[in-house]
Parts: structure tokens; sequence; C-alpha cells
């Protein structure tokens, strides 16, 4: 594995830092890391890389970005392996990750030649009959870019792509957990033909990645994560765009119409997807009181059923959490509702970092496990009484990415879609569904901006207008 370690221009670098197997615990490879006294030689880098980058052709960045999906592509099962080695991700789930993260760049590449901008008509108002023009969409600069450890290439993927394909520098910082196939992706980056200053790699502590946040040469922080860390940024950012993609705490809403296997079958995969490590993953679930046991008792087998080990291992369905830390911190969790009410009816045990499919019903709505983003393969059960009571239950907590709900009824499913408040609402489909161009973000607290190739993109560029006066004595 000594190609995932390459990062470009590392000459910067003030230590190594160990990455760590999750499932197994065994130290994979170990990184160059910074410290914040790093800082400004990685600004230099990427002041350099800014103006590289503003000086290559659409079709130039276009081109890289194809070739390199095509690289990625053919390098499937390879990429998946390192996910599955870093991230813990089920084998399965990893080649579903690659596909995503190929696609992901072929988008960017197309939105290149696509998104340039627009005639503007000018003569269309009184006073401007003699004027014409346009905008151009133009790089920001340079853009930091910061990711978690749960989707370890394809999240890359919609930070570079956009970034690449809009004309700017980046300075990428990957998850410490997970940074291998970020440093890959990068190096393919640059086998494609993208010059190696375009993206700085750095892997490094809160410390350099407050000083990268917080230079003025930053023009935006395009940042995935938690609430506390996004909070950070944003007190510390300084004047500069912001995109912040924070967690949830996905409801799914199952009325008595609905298919209930189904329902059943998409909210298991919905909730225990990437052992739960998923910011829309399903995590509450409101079911009609009419349809409840017999939803409960379906969805508690089809959860029982589920195979949990070895993520190499095709036939498992739920592989370890990121770290046994993270698998402690849960079922301290679930031991806290559980004390304050909460009926357990299946999971809640820990091996190592194997943490098993957890479902409750009862929890108190004061508890952190009904009012936080979980993060982990548990799952809260709620009977509700009617369709208004079930959208306030939905939406009772301060932010939202995703929600869902499964019914028959075209008119109740398009009353669902305006009254609940969150980013995306998938009718007759989990929560976790996401398609790569389409917009992805929250509502509520701490929502801005969008991901979504066409939209990031938007997001890392600016408009330029070009407005003609054609002259009276001009000929």
């Amino acid at each position: 594995m000594a190609d995932t370690v390459v990062s470009p221009r590392i000459e910067f670098v003030t230590g190594m830092e160990p990455v760590h197997n999750p499932y197994t615990g065994e130290v994979i490879t170990a990184v160059p890391t910074d410290d914040a006294t790093a800082v400004g030689a990685i600004l230099q880098q990427a002041r350099a890389g800014r103006r590289i980058a503003g000086a290559l052709s659409r079709a130039t960045r276009a081109s890289i970005l194809e070739r390199t999906a095509r690289l990625v592509e053919r390098r499937a099962e390879s990429f998946a392996e390192l996910i599955v080695n870093e991230a813990g991700k089920t084998i399965t789930q990893a080649r579903k990750e690659v596909a995503r993260a190929v696609n992901t760049l072929a988008l960017s590449a197309a939105e290149v030649r696509r998104n340039a901008g627009e005639v503007i008509p000018f003569d269309s108002y009184e006073g401007s009959e003699k004027r014409q023009g346009w905008f151009t969409r133009e790089p920001l600069g340079i853009i930091a870019a910061i990711t978690p450890f749960n989707d370890p290439l394809n999240l890359v993927a919609h930070k570079l792509g956009p970034a690449v394909a809009g004309g700017n520098a980046v300075i990428l910082k990957p998850s410490a957990l997970t940074p291998l196939s970020a440093m890959r992706l990068v190096n393919t980056l640059v086998e494609a033909g993208m010059p190696e200053e375009i993206v700085t790699v750095v892997n490094g502590n809160a410390d350099v990645g407050a000083a990268i946040v917080s230079a003025p040469d930053v023009r935006m922080v395009s940042f995935t994560g938690g609430f506390a860390t996004g909070e950070a940024i944003s007190r510390s950012a300084g004047l500069k765009k912001l995109a912040m993609d924070l967690g949830g705490n996905a409801p799914v809403i199952v009325m008595d119409d609905a298919d209930l296997d189904e329902a059943v079958a998409s909210c298991v995969s919905g909730a225990f997807w990437a052992a739960g490590q998923n910011c829309i993953g399903t995590q509450r679930i409101l079911i009609a009181a009419e349809v409840y046991e017999s939803f409960r008792d379906a969805f508690v087998a089809g959860t029982k059923a589920l195979r949990v080990g070895d993520p190499f291992d095709e036939r498992t369905d739920v592989g370890p959490m990121i770290t046994e830390e993270a698998g402690r911190a849960t079922r301290m969790k679930v031991d806290a509702a559980v004390a304050q009410g909460a009926v357990l009816l299946c999971g809640n045990e820990l091996n190592g970092s194997l943490y098993t499919p957890t479902v409750l019903e009862d929890v108190p709505a004061t508890c952190t496990i009904w009012q936080e983003e979980a993060f982990a393969p548990v799952v809260v059960l709620q009977p509700f009484a009617s369709f208004e009571d079930a959208i306030e239950q939905a939406n009772a907590i301060d932010y939202s990415l995703h929600a869902g709900i499964f019914t028959s009824r075209l008119d109740r499913a398009l009353s669902a879609a305006r009254l609940l408040e969150a980013g995306g609402v998938m009718i007759n489909d989990s929560s976790d569904y996401r398609f790569d161009a389409m917009p992805f973000g929250g509502f509520k607290y701490g929502s801005m901006g969008r991901e979504g190739v066409r939209f990031a993109f938007e997001e890392m560029t600016q408009p330029k207008v070009v407005c003609v006066n054609h002259l009276d004595d001009v000929r």
C-alpha cells in the first residue's frame, strides 16, 4: 500500500501518524502529518496552485476529471478494498461508494463544459437598449475542504470534483481516521494530468485545520462533519464563504396505507448501512398506531437477520464502527435511554468495534438518542395517532438533512413534502437515498450551502458580468 501515502509536495511535513483498520485494530500504514507551523508553506503551495488552476482551460479541466473517473473505475476493486481497510465499510458498500465517486467525477467534468454562464438580456430593460452582455462563472481562488471518515472517497470527490471543475486550488484536510482514500484520489488526479500544486493534502491536528480555515487567502471553507467543529470553523473563518453539512437525525413516517414489506426493507437498509455512520441514515421511525405492532415485529426480525462481522466477508451486512471508542459511546447513550424508560427490542451488544444493530421503543423525547444524531446503528420506533402528529414529531429536532414517508396516497405524500422541514423528502424511500447530482444539504440550525455537483460548482465559483455599450460613434 505504499502508493496510498504519497502526498504531492510534502516537504513541509512535520511528523507521521498511523492509520488503523477499524475491524482488526492493526496499523495499516502511517501518513505524513503537519502542525500549525507548516501553514505558511501549505498556503504558499496553494497560492501557486490557484494561479495554475486559473490558467487551465475548461477543456483541460474537464479532461482531467474525465480521465480520473475512468482511472478510478478501472481500479474500482483496489479503491473498494482501501475503503474497507481504513473505514470498515463492508466490501459491498465500499464498491457502491466507488461507483458513486466515479459518477461524481464524471458529473464534475460535465459541469465544466455546461455551466459557463449565461447571456444577460440588457436590451430588454428601458435605458439599456444599446447594451448587451453575459456573465461567466469564475473561480473563488483557494478552497479549504474538510471531510469526514464515513465516505472517505465519495465525499472527497464531492469537494474536489466541483472545486477543480471551477478552476480553484484546494487545501484538502481529510479525516485523520481515513486519509488514505483521499490521498489516493489526489494522486489519481495528478496521474490524469492535474498539476500537483492544485490540491494540497494536509493531514494533521485541529490546530493546523484552524490555521488554514482562518487564513485570509482561503476564500471558502467546505466542511462536512459535526456541529461542534462546524461552530468552531464559523467563529474563526472570518469573511469567507462557508458551506457546511453538519449532520441530521432523520425521521421516516410510515402511514397505515403504506406497503409495509417495502417500508421495513427500506428502513432496515437505511438505518444500518455503513453501521449507521451515515448523516442521512434513518434514526427515528414514526409509525401509524394502526400498523405499529406489525411494522415493529417485522423490523426487529429484519434487524436481527443482519450479519455483523468481517467487512471483507461478502456475506456481512454490518461492519465495525470507526473505533472501539465510538462503539462504547453509543452503548452508553443507549444504556442511558433505557435507564430513562426506553425499551430495548434488540442489539446494544459490543464486541471490540462491532456494535450490533439496535432498536428501541418508548424512548423519552428528552433522551440524547432521540434529540441528537446517533451516527451509529441505532433506531428509535415511535407510534403516532395522526398525520399532523407525525409531522410535528418529525419536525421537533433543530436540524434536519433528509426525511422520508411511506404512503400509497399521493395527496398525503405531497402534503408531507411540503410540511417536513428537511433538505430532502424521500417518498416511499428511506431517508438515506441520495443521488450525487441532486442538491444536498440541511434545513434549520447550522445549514449552509448545498452539495451535489452542480450546486457545489456554483457555490465554488462566482459570477463575473461583462456588459458592452454600443456607442453611436463605434463602427
